[in-house]
């Protein structure tokens, strides 16, 4: 697993090398604080600031909402004054027709309705005045609360960059690689640098083998596989095909599909990076002979057979032998020759393992391999190999 960070900065301090073994959430290295602590503290400042405007912004708005009720009351008090007014002068105007009052105070009714109006429009002008100022000052707080909520959110955010500025493991593991050191400057804007890589479990390994175009055909997960690696050349190491990646690799022309391989490693012999010489266990045949495959000759009953495992050319012949058919074995007793009928059981390689089907063929016996007269010995079994690259389960 490879350890990051998302905050650019200098590395002030290295709490963990190579091989140390690392619990989750432990310091693993720490970057100098200074800058991200300077840009908190102005990031609390602006917010501070943002805070107060709020602050006078809702004062002023519940200042204009207090003054809408007082507006309302005058509106009240003039509305009943005009009706006051109104009254009297209707009144008056009764009394003039009988003659109890003079024309005078008729007129001054009149100019007590006009200033009563007037009065009126005043305290409404107010009241609209008030909802105003109070709708104003609303919007006004709303834009400021809105404010101090986006200064939060940057204090928030530079309060965890000084946060990330401590780098702790993520996982239980050990530490298998370490890339910087103290005092380097480590940029984080274009993408993650990576600082320290964990292996969570050295106990357990994967082999990635890199299989050939013409035979990963043959494999599928759940297959055995052998392998054994330069630094213990007599141990042999065994593992599980747990995937077969479709994605192929090309290098000179050359066709590979990397298959995946578990293995356990409870001694931690096996360690990340190793190279691995693998086996894998794609058929088995009991009871059968391995012979060089130029001393196979196609039986010509066989010829053109299907074969579950492919075909493989046979030296010089224009014949193929393919596995599950039939073919003729040449033997050497005595120095006498003699054919013997063998049933393919697999070809792998240059060996084929066979059965004798007529005859008779033992480990031993001299085989035919071409017409010049060289012959070589039929032996137990034998199979392919394969490279691969050894690495921990990250």
């Amino acid at each position: 697993m490879s350890v990051g960070t998302q905050v650019s900065g200098t590395i002030s301090e290295i709490d963990a090398d190579f091989n140390s073994k690392v619990r989750k959430g432990q310091v693993l290295a720490r970057l100098d604080p200074s800058t991200l602590q300077a840009q908190l503290d102005q990031a609390q400042a602006s917010l501070a600031q943002a805070q107060d405007q709020a602050s006078a912004q809702a004062d002023t708005a519940a200042s204009a909402q207090a003054g809408i009720p007082l507006a309302d009351a005058s509106v009240t008090r003039a509305r009943s004054a005009l009706d006051l007014a109104q009254n009297v002068l209707q009144r008056d105007q009764n009394l003039l027709a009988q003659g109890y009052v003079a024309r005078a105070q008729v007129l001054g009714d009149q100019d007590a309705v006009v200033g009563a109006q007037a009065a009126l429009q005043t305290a409404q002008s107010q009241v609209s005045q008030a909802g105003s100022s109070a709708a104003g000052g609303g919007a006004s707080a709303s834009a400021a609360q809105a404010a101090v909520a986006a200064q939060a959110a940057v204090v928030q955010q530079y309060r965890l960059n000084l946060q990330r500025s401590v780098i702790t493991s993520p996982v239980n593991g050990t530490v298998v690689a370490r890339d910087v050191s103290v005092g380097q400057t480590v940029a984080a804007s274009l993408q993650t640098p990576t600082l320290f890589t964990i292996a969570q479990d050295l106990t357990k390994m994967e082999v990635d083998i890199a299989v050939g175009e013409p035979d990963i055909g043959s494999v599928r997960p759940g297959e055995n596989v052998s392998f054994t690696v330069l630094a213990y050349p007599g141990d042999v190491f065994h593992g599980i095909v747990t995937q077969v990646r479709v994605n192929p690799t090309t290098v000179n022309n050359v066709v590979t599909y990397t298959v995946i391989t578990k293995v356990n490693n409870p001694a931690s012999k096996l360690l990340p990076g190793m190279t691995a010489t693998a086996t894998i266990s794609v058929a088995t045949a009991s009871n059968a002979l391995v012979v060089p495959l130029q001393a196979v000759r196609a039986h010509a009953a066989a010829a053109g057979q299907a074969s579950p495992w492919g075909q493989t050319a046979q030296g010089s012949s224009a014949q193929m032998v393919a596995a599950g058919s039939m073919a003729t074995v040449v033997v050497e007793r005595g120095g006498q020759v003699a054919p013997v009928l063998v049933r393919v059981d697999l070809v792998s390689g240059m060996q084929a393992a066979v059965t004798p089907v007529r005859g008779t063929l033992a480990a031993g016996d001299a085989v035919v391999i071409s017409s010049t007269g060289s012959q070589r010995t039929a032996r137990p079994p034998s199979s392919g190999s394969a490279f691969g690259a050894m690495r921990a389960l990250h």
